[in-house]
């Protein structure tokens, strides 16, 4: 069994809470309500925007210059792709300009990306790998589960039609084959940490979903802290 492989089987009851989550559920049925999806755009479009730089990162650490040239690939598929169909969804949900700019994540979606950001700066490309790699094939087991799904929203429709693609698989598994070389070639101590990363992602991408579907925000929002200052 390979090192993905084996992580696979370690997040299946992760990933299978995922596929069941009324987000994930209610999208493939079309009854999502648009307001949770408008709210999962705006956290994903920051999310991704740091998910950008830590696959630059990635190219940075790479040993060799050819990963560096796909890992940087990769960095600009997600600005080219997934960041422009964000777009598209935020010109037909009508976020404006104003609300990008005073836009602020919430706990899980500030969480998720520092955690990110700790595998890339305190590890090497097989930490960043590891701790990327969910959001890619989660999203892709997802994109076909749901593919042959036909809500009646054209907006769901198009998500699901993005994660389900050709193009998508192709970066999904390669980077699962780059993971598994790297597990080859270091330490057991690596592969642990390299586990840990995998798992913790996994539980980020449920908690993104729950997110989204309740809204979620900080304990003390900011009209309670200016209460609370005078």
């Amino acid at each position: 069994m390979s090192f993905s492989q084996l992580l696979r089987k370690e997040v299946n009851s992760i990933w299978e809470a995922s596929f069941h989550h009324p987000f994930v559920k209610k999208l493939g049925e079309g009854s999502l309500d648009l307001e949770c999806f408008r709210y999962y755009v705006l956290q994903d479009s920051y999310y991704l925007s740091h998910f950008a730089r830590v696959q630059a990162l990635g190219a940075a650490k790479a040993n060799d210059l050819e990963t560096t040239n796909l890992m940087a690939q990769h960095a600009q598929g997600t600005y080219k792709a997934e960041l422009a169909l964000h777009r598209n969804f935020s010109e037909k949900l009508g976020i404006s300009i104003e609300e990008k700019n005073t836009f602020e994540p919430a706990p899980t979606a500030y969480a998720y990306t520092s955690h990110l950001y700790r595998a890339a700066y305190e590890g090497h490309l097989g930490d960043i790998i590891a701790a990327i790699l969910p959001c890619y094939w989660l999203y892709y087991e997802i994109g076909e589960l749901l593919k042959g799904s036909k809500p009646d929203e054209p907006i769901y429709q198009e998500w699901i039609a993005a994660y389900g693609s050709e193009w998508f698989r192709a970066s999904v598994e390669e980077q699962i084959a780059r993971l598994d070389a790297i597990a080859e070639t270091v330490t057991e101590a690596d592969r642990e940490r390299m586990k840990q990363h995998f798992v913790l992602s996994s539980q980020y991408e449920y908690s993104f979903w729950e997110m989204a579907y309740t809204l979620e925000n900080w304990p003390v929002e900011k009209k309670e802290i200016e209460e609370y200052a005078k």
